[in-house]
């Protein structure tokens, strides 16, 4: 895949056009501001991989995964706070 580097001007000023090369030309946009890499484009083309489909970066009893597990198990619990005034009025 075909990347360039942009800037944040150029971003702004075209992007329309970058957005069309990025979806329908497969290109990746590198975004800068003062010459740093900020962001980067890339199409939606759904074959990105998502972290929890990553094999092979961790062993199985690492400490990662008890500690995502007990995120995990905290947020089944929780109630977010939009229910909660909506629950109260």
């Amino acid at each position: 895949m075909i990347e360039e580097t942009v800037n944040i001007a150029g971003i702004k000023k075209h992007f329309s056009d970058i957005l069309g090369r990025v979806a329908y030309g497969k290109k990746r946009i590198l975004i800068t501001k003062g010459g740093k890499p900020m962001a980067r484009l890339v199409p939606a083309d759904g074959n990105d991989t998502h972290l929890s489909q990553a094999k092979g970066w961790l062993d199985n009893d690492d400490p990662f995964f008890d500690t995502i597990e007990r995120i995990v198990q905290k947020r089944s619990k929780h109630k977010p706070r939009v229910f909660k005034t909506i629950s109260t009025e």
